[in-house]
């Protein structure tokens, strides 16, 4: 049992699971939904409570997180038939929103407006890192919104991210999160290629990978993806799918601020290779088979 609130999880997938077993360590109680039962099945194994439906579980929780696979799904739960702003919550104290997934950062800051008058007040929160990583607390929470609620949702914030930073007005989050993850993605590909290209040279990857991470070139990706990818490790940690969609708001960002993206193109289009050949729930590093499949 425990002696702390009971906060609402929707959303199950791996950044979700990754923050119920960080929720129910710190001794919070954990009421979940996902469209999927068996990753309720998976919550409640874990000693959290799956609830029936986003109603449910809104009318049980007064701060619940979101992590969810993109922004209309975001929006859905909130202000979507049987979302969280369809109930009365049971007991006092103010309704709080933290969103984790990668939003659109406009899109963010108009749903927050639009909900503040109803009594249900949204905190961002995107998290840098992958889903092994939040589990083991490293992910980087990038905190945005109003400060009072920053602060009311410290105990919540110590258990997901123990490193954060608040970035000010909504949107902010989204952006910076949107920015990290552009130089994520060409480090990985850059370690896939650089992999690719030593293994066609004849040296063992794994040997090169060892000396890369003692050279200039190191990078903390090499941690994170480059044994990964030397073992075909491709059980995701962050799947490819969510990894293109990310990718797509960059680009549709920068299209706004007319700003050409030329890199993160040849990232784009490496995991569109991917999931054109089934690979899109693989984790993101299967980008070096797609490398590897560029012959000339």
């Amino acid at each position: 049992m425990t002696d702390k609130e009971t906060v609402g999880l929707i959303g199950l997938g791996l950044i979700g699971t990754a923050l119920a077993r960080r929720l129910l360590a710190a001794g919070f109680g954990v009421a979940g939904y996902d469209v999927d039962a068996k990753r309720g099945a998976v919550l409640t194994e874990l000693g959290g409570h799956a609830a029936g439906s986003v109603a449910e579980l809104a009318g049980a929780c007064r701060r619940i997180v979101i992590a969810v696979f993109n922004t209309d799904q975001l929006e859905d739960v909130i202000e979507g038939k049987g979302g969280v702003l369809s109930v009365a919550p049971t007991g006092s104290g103010a309704r709080i929103v933290m969103n984790v997934t990668t939003s659109d950062p406009d899109r963010v800051a108009a749903l927050a407006a639009r909900i503040a008058p109803h009594g249900l007040t949204l905190l961002e929160a995107p998290l840098s890192g992958t889903s092994e990583q939040v589990a083991h607390g490293d992910g980087v929470g990038l905190i945005g919104g109003g400060r009072a609620t920053f602060d009311e949702c410290a105990d919540i914030l110590d258990a997901i991210c123990p490193r954060r930073h608040f970035v000010g007005a909504f949107g902010n989050g989204a952006r910076i999160k949107l920015a990290v993850n552009l130089i994520l993605g060409l480090n990985r590909a850059a370690l896939a290629e650089g992999l690719v290209f030593a293994e066609r040279l004849g040296l063992d990857p794994q040997a090169f990978l060892e000396v890369a991470r003692g050279s200039a070139a190191y990078s903390q990706i090499m941690d994170v993806k480059g044994e990964k990818m030397v073992r075909g490790d491709f059980a995701a940690h962050g799947k490819v799918t969510q990894t293109l969609k990310d990718v797509h708001l960059m680009l549709d960002y920068a299209n706004r601020v007319q700003q050409g993206l030329p890199l993160t193109r040849v990232v784009e289009n490496l995991l569109a290779g991917c999931v054109s050949h089934g690979e899109g729930e693989w984790d993101n590093c299967a980008m070096i088979q797609e490398i590897r499949r560029r012959r000339q």
